[in-house]
């Protein structure tokens, strides 16, 4: 018989594995709608705010990667969890400098790099024997003021700047554009980081990553081209306090 708390985490847990059913239909429904194949769209689970418990449900329902926000909470989670459970971690929140370091010898992808500086210390700290740290370059594509992100016209000089640098790969293009209701509306914004992601694909990158999408939005953002979809809210519930 469970206890109190073990069949509170059972409901847990098969709370969460229905949301990823949920979502992981609801991708496979907006690719087939864009003519895509959904193998091409990867989940990223973020789980920022959440406790372990619910990473651990996650990935006993086949998710292994997700991204988190902030620094201090990102690292504890990849240190409790350890390196042998194959869990992927992509850090996806604005990153300050004097916390590279910890993002670098932890993660092993990056998001939200928007400035030169950032890659440069990225590279610099990134362990000499680990796999190079996977990084996309974060557009401010809606131009807010209230965004991290490099302008649309500082992107291709910026990922040909990170193109270079030992230690990173060059993945592709992050935004969170503003939010939206009308999926028209959602689209436009999102239409306008894949055309910038193809004009420097043509300038001779090769990129292979558009991170765009959340839950309210992933189906216009499948069929603006997304490869990879940050989804919280519709796997976890609400995000709790930080």
């Amino acid at each position: 018989m469970y206890t109190r708390a073990g069949e509170k985490f059972q409901k847990i847990m098969s709370a969460i594995a229905d949301n990823l059913q949920a979502i992981r239909d609801r991708i496979a429904r907006a690719a087939n709608a864009a003519g895509r194949e959904d193998s091409g769209i990867r989940l990223l689970a973020v789980s920022k705010t959440k406790p372990l418990s619910d990473i651990e449900a996650a990935l006993a329902a086949g998710q292994t990667a997700f991204g988190e926000n902030y620094v201090q909470e990102g690292v504890e989670k990849c240190l409790a969890l350890g390196v042998d459970r194959g869990v992927e971690w992509h850090f996806i929140g604005p990153l300050q400098s004097n916390k590279s370091r910890s993002v670098a010898e932890h993660f092993d992808w990056v998001h939200t790099v928007d400035r030169l500086k950032i890659a440069e210390r990225l590279s610099t700290q990134r362990p000499a024997h680990f796999p190079p740290l996977q990084v996309c370059v974060q557009v401010n594509i809606s131009g807010e003021a209230s965004k991290s992100g490099c302008t649309p016209a500082e992107a291709l000089v910026l990922c040909q700047q990170v193109s270079q640098l030992p230690r990173l790969q060059l993945r592709g293009l992050m935004a969170i554009p503003e939010p939206a209701d009308d999926i028209a509306q959602q689209r436009e914004p999102l239409r306008r980081l894949r055309v910038l992601f193809d004009e420097i694909r043509a300038a001779g990158l090769p990129l292979d990553t558009l991170s765009m999408g959340m839950s309210h939005d992933l189906e216009a953002a499948i069929a603006e081209g997304a490869t990879l979809i940050r989804i919280g809210t519709a796997i976890f519930g609400e995000r709790n306090n930080a």
